[in-house]
């Protein structure tokens, strides 16, 4: 008598599953890695504490704290890549170490003694050892005793950890960050500086400065033929004075584009209706403000007027456009509307690019609307910050 097997016993067996995820085994790598980094820095930042007040005392106590806080960042930064790789933690750099103003050893040492980033790396590494032996020892024993435990113990565990390190190795608050950002538009203000400088000197080498040889050669012949030729020499003569004229009145309007005497005399609204009236559509101006804001923010925006009013003339095909200024609060606002085609566009390398990251480099800020087919609105925010007082009278005697 024969018998067969059950049914179910002849079929193939599920494909074995794995009991953790790859972030469960992430996040274990992480708890069990950090005992030994956490113990070096650790002992690295009691050493440097005891050390650096024991010589305190001495000339080299200073430098000591200060170099001890360049390696306290090290270890920071240590921790801020393992807990990317490891947890997936996105955790932004701090800005760098910051230098007061002045050179020289001193001031290297006193701006690093104050450096916020370095005391946060070293309180983490001291707060953090005591919990790195707690999740060290719960999760290598959960490893043989609570295996089925594992994935829940390593996340709660490293959510302590991710907490940690947001609290204490991540950028402090928003100033850090506004820092960073100041510190890049510092360098778009000095790039947009040096391409301005490089602008006028083209303009003067190309323009007047080629004009004003020119008409001295032409006087040079013109003296050489006002025995022989008076006649000859008095066309050569007269045709210099129209030279003259001419580099005359390119250095007025180079002058206009390096700081126009009405606005400093008169302000934004007689500037911007002197700018209006250069347009190639009718313009109108409203200018609505009860002070003058500082020089600085003056001229931003009047710069920042003239060249919306340039890209209306030269892209917009509109029949009239509209400059509005205001303030509202502490901030300086500046509107400048045209009823052309639209289409305009902040984010496409355009030159309304280029004028957002100056604004942006003040504290300011461009919004663009512009939908196809029009009208555009331009909106330009900018600090209002007070004049200082016989600012006008001091620019005017300049």
């Amino acid at each position: 008598m024969t018998s067969t097997a059950p049914a179910e016993a002849a079929e193939p067996l599920p494909p074995p599953r794995p009991p953790l995820s790859a972030q469960t085994w992430r996040e274990c790598a992480y708890l069990l890695s950090g005992m030994p980094l956490d113990l070096i820095a650790f002992v690295y930042v009691l050493a440097w504490i005891y050390v650096g007040v024991l010589l305190s005392v001495t000339v080299i106590g200073l430098p000591v704290l200060a170099l001890g806080l360049l390696g306290c960042r090290l270890f920071g930064s240590w921790e801020r890549a393992r807990t990317r790789a490891l947890l997936r933690l996105e955790v932004e750099e701090p800005s760098p170490l910051r230098r007061t103003r002045g050179r020289g050893f001193l001031t290297w040492v006193w701006s690093s003694l104050k450096d916020p980033v370095g005391w946060r790396s070293a309180l983490f590494f001291v707060v953090r050892l005591p919990w790195t032996v707690i999740t060290f020892t719960v999760v290598l024993t959960a490893f043989f005793v609570a295996w089925p435990l594992l994935p829940w113990l390593a996340r709660w565990l490293s959510n302590v950890d991710r907490a940690l390190v947001r609290a204490l190795l991540s950028p402090s608050d928003e100033m850090e960050r506004r820092i960073a950002e100041l510190e890049s538009g510092r360098t778009t203000v000095s790039d947009a500086a040096s391409a301005d400088l490089r602008r006028i000197e083209r303009d003067l080498h190309d323009g007047a400065q080629a004009r004003l040889v020119s008409l001295a050669m032409d006087l040079g012949l013109a003296k050489e033929k006002l025995t022989e030729d008076p006649e000859a020499a008095a066309r050569m003569v007269e045709e210099a004075h129209g030279e003259v004229k001419l580099a005359l009145q390119e250095l007025r309007d180079l002058a206009r584009g390096i700081h126009p005497a009405v606005l400093t005399d008169r302000g934004l609204g007689p500037a911007l209706s002197a700018v209006a009236a250069r347009c190639a559509v009718p313009v109108r101006v409203s200018v609505e403000l009860s002070g003058r804001p500082a020089e600085a923010i003056e001229g931003i925006a009047y710069f920042t007027a003239s060249e919306l009013l340039q890209n209306v003339s030269k892209h917009a095909a509109a029949r009239q456009a509209e400059v509005e200024v205001w303030r509202a609060g502490d901030r300086l606002m500046l509107q400048v509307t045209d009823d052309g085609r639209g289409g305009a566009d902040a984010t496409a390398g355009s030159g309304l690019a280029g004028l957002a990251e100056r604004l942006a480099a003040v504290d300011g800020q461009l919004a663009v609307q512009s939908p196809p087919g029009g009208p555009t609105t331009v909106t330009a925010e900018l600090p209002w910050r007070e004049r200082r007082p016989g600012a006008s009278q001091k620019e005017a005697t300049r």
